[in-house]
């Protein structure tokens, strides 16, 4: 059995707490998932319509813990946009319960995330054959390292993915009633949004120990591969210690910087203009 799909079915568990007990006992009766028996047309299967939606009662608890790692869910998808690796989900789930109560359906256009609000409404792309879907997020998942979507099978064979498994993407919220972001590119192949950051600097927090200060730049560096500095400043007789991301390379959107430190827990972060 795939991690990826043991860490599907923890989640579920995890986040319908009181349904665990008896509808979950023995529910799993395929060891390994895969698709349909039989061969099965998809092509035509409608992308999901993105329409305003109260969150869900179930899935949206926030912290949440998963095989010993805790996840934050974002407060809102809108301006949320990531690449990283898809993967999918199929038989094995299907006609089960999602992480927000509802039935998974995988002829249907749905996803598992792990931060997104439940319901959410996003469009994949296949960054290696430009293929798109719209996807409706009701799941929790997947909690496999490196892969930031789990897509339904009808999802993945629109994009073409189902034969390697998974694929590289790119999730970007779709928020209703909203224009889908989308990159303006300028005269260097770089999209306008990251251009209008580079060379400016993001404060992440102002802390009153250097040790501390210090430590949390060393985390930031590695985890988001920007450099970060930190700036001494006197304010009301003591000494503040600036944490700051810059100057800015522009290889992320100041949108994805401010979700990555948001889900680390530095929701404060903002842009400040240098002299």
């Amino acid at each position: 059995m795939k991690p990826w799909l043991i860490a599907t079915f923890s989640a579920g568990v995890l986040l319908l707490g009181g349904c665990a007990s008896n509808d979950n006992a023995g529910r799993y009766s395929i060891k390994q998932d895969r698709g349909p028996d039989g061969a099965v047309d998809l092509s035509r299967v409608p992308d999901a319509v993105p329409r305003s939606e109260p969150p869900s009662r179930w899935g949206n608890k926030s912290p949440y813990t998963v095989l010993g790692k805790r996840y934050q869910v974002l407060p809102s998808a809108e301006g949320y946009r990531q690449r990283g690796v898809a993967s999918w989900y199929g038989k094995k789930f299907h006609g089960h319960t999602t992480s927000n109560g509802e039935i998974y359906d995988m002829y249907q256009m749905s996803a598992a995330h792990k931060s997104l609000p439940l319901p959410s409404y996003v469009r994949v792309t296949n960054l290696d054959n430009g293929r798109q879907v719209v996807v409706r997020v009701n799941d929790r998942g997947p909690f496999h390292e490196g892969r930031i979507i789990d897509l339904s099978y009808a999802a993945a064979y629109r994009l073409d993915m189902l034969g390697k498994g998974t694929a590289r993407v790119e999730v970007e919220a779709i928020t209703p009633g909203a224009k889908l972001m989308t990159a303006a590119y300028g005269r260097s192949g770089v999209p306008a949004e990251q251009a209008a950051i580079t060379g400016r600097t993001l404060q992440v927090a102002a802390l009153s120990s250097v040790q501390g200060a210090e430590t949390l730049a060393s985390e930031l560096r590695t985890l988001l591969n920007e450099p970060v500095q930190v700036v001494h400043a006197e304010r009301d007789g003591r000494t503040l210690y600036r944490v700051r991301l810059g100057p800015l390379t522009g290889t992320h959107t100041l949108n994805w910087l401010l979700q990555q430190l948001s889900q680390a827990g530095y929701s404060g972060a903002h842009l400040v203009d240098l002299p």
